[in-house]
């Protein structure tokens, strides 16, 4: 049986907060055989505090945003599967980086897509209507193979749903009980968390209005 060595890629942008909690779970995983943080222009700690917490870092030299982000973390890790985790996880625990995982690990699936369920209604509704957006991925590496990331910004998911669609890829969906995140407005108050959440919004917008 083949061995496939998995990364874990976590695009962070001001998270300094935030990152220890998740790191520190994804490290004991012994399904896991290297995290790697893309720190995408954090104007605060979030560097330091993840390699604080045994992580390897990769500093942009600007926001780039949460597309380009995942690519340089596909471009700077070796692994065979990647697991992609946001970075304001809130109850993350070993079950949840482990489900994501065993199906892609095990041929059942070529990507996972990782649901919020119980945990707070804000976030589980989100995810109950587009379950599409979740962040909480693991995907086969050879899924990226002509794949350009680097203008997705926030719609990456979209975009990579789009592309598991139309490449014919299982998918599997992975619910993630008592998991949730810190919300942008909770993070940057309501007048600016609400400005991301369009820029969010709107970068999605760009990525579905392509699809058939």
């Amino acid at each position: 049986m083949t061995i496939m060595r998995v990364s874990a890629i976590v695009p962070a942008y001001n998270e300094g907060p935030r990152i220890a909690a998740v790191l520190d779970i994804v490290r004991q995983s012994k399904l896991v055989d290297e995290i790697l943080v893309v720190d995408d222009g954090s104007d605060d700690d979030t560097a330091a505090v993840a390699a604080a917490h045994g992580a390897k870092v990769v500093r942009m030299g600007h926001n780039y945003g949460k597309g380009g982000a995942v690519a340089r973390g596909i471009e700077s890790t070796l692994g065979d599967v990647l697991l992609f985790l946001d970075a304001d996880l809130v109850g993350l625990t070993i079950a949840h980086v482990e489900d994501l995982l065993v199906p892609v690990l095990s041929d059942d699936a070529d990507m996972t897509v990782g649901i919020f369920g119980d945990g707070r209604p804000a976030t589980d509704l989100a995810q109950a209507i587009t379950p599409w957006l979740s962040g909480q991925r693991a995907v086969r590496r050879s899924a990226f193979d002509g794949l350009d990331l680097g203008e997705s910004g926030f719609g990456i998911e979209a975009l990579l749903t789009r592309h598991a669609r139309e490449s014919g890829m299982r998918v599997v969906e992975v619910k993630l009980p008592k998991l949730t995140q810190v919300m942008k407005e909770e993070k940057l108050g309501p007048v600016k968390g609400a400005a991301l959440r369009v820029k969010m919004y709107w970068d999605v917008l760009k990525t579905v209005v392509h699809w058939d």
